[in-house]
């Protein structure tokens, strides 16, 4: 019998951008704590266990951007109920700390924060292309993920998210990991940079990276059947 396979979307879109992908690896999306009917959890490591709980031993865990920071932490918190984790676009630190150059400069995500706040209609297009800049299909991958996005949640669930993106660095959790991990990463990844996908694939036991050229931050969308045959060879690995 096939383990279950669930993912987690990433910050403020969504699973809309995800579903025909999911859909593709007979998967299921759990939404991020306040995104559609999810009660909202401010702790970051709170809403990792609490995503634990909901799995059976031995799931499939997939999460994108923000999503997979948290199967990051749900894998290496909850070993027994993650029996393989993919990583799509992960990181264990969002934004540049002592020892880790790969990642947003703090005062950006700062600046970002403060016109998500001001008005988050305005800022999603700008957000959304930025993270696709330098994709071959930059275009047409922001309008068709701009138009799958999902309902915006509210402020106070959108600042949440950018706190623990702030926040969190989990790179002392990440060796604890000890289901079979695949990384996908695209190169040319504005928002997460391929040395952050380097770094945690070495920081994670027998972890392994595969990464898609001329691809930025949506390879599921930019790269469709190619990611779905990756997950699939990972899966009957």
């Amino acid at each position: 019998m096939t383990a279950p396979l669930f993912f987690l979307p990433g910050w403020c879109v969504g699973r809309g951008p995800l579903n025909a992908t999911v859909n593709r690896i007979n998967g299921q999306i759990i939404d991020l704590p306040g995104y559609g009917s999810a009660p909202l959890i401010t702790d970051f490591y709170a809403a990792a266990d609490a995503i634990a709980a909901r799995l059976q031993a031995g799931t499939t865990l997939a999460g994108w951007s923000l999503g997979a920071q948290l199967a990051l932490a749900v894998a290496a918190r909850h070993p027994d109920k993650v029996g393989k984790l993919l990583l799509v676009a992960g990181t264990t630190s969002f934004v540049q700390r002592d020892g880790w150059p790969h990642a947003m400069a703090p005062a950006m995500l700062a600046e970002f924060a403060a016109g998500i706040a001001a008005d988050v209609e305005a800022m999603l297009p700008r957000f959304v292309g930025g993270f696709n800049r330098g994709d071959a299909r930059a275009k047409a991958v922001t309008l068709e993920l701009l138009k799958l996005a999902d309902p915006r949640p509210s402020g106070e669930v959108l600042a949440t998210g950018l706190d623990w993106l702030r926040d969190i660095d989990l790179r002392e959790l990440a060796p604890q990991v000890k289901a079979p991990t695949l990384l996908i990463h695209g190169a040319a990844d504005p928002l997460m940079p391929l040395g952050a996908a380097e770094a945690l694939t070495a920081l994670i036991p027998g972890a392994r990276l595969t990464v898609f050229d001329d691809c930025a931050h949506a390879p599921f969308m930019s790269r469709p059947d190619d990611f779905v045959a990756t997950v699939h060879q990972f899966l009957n690995d």
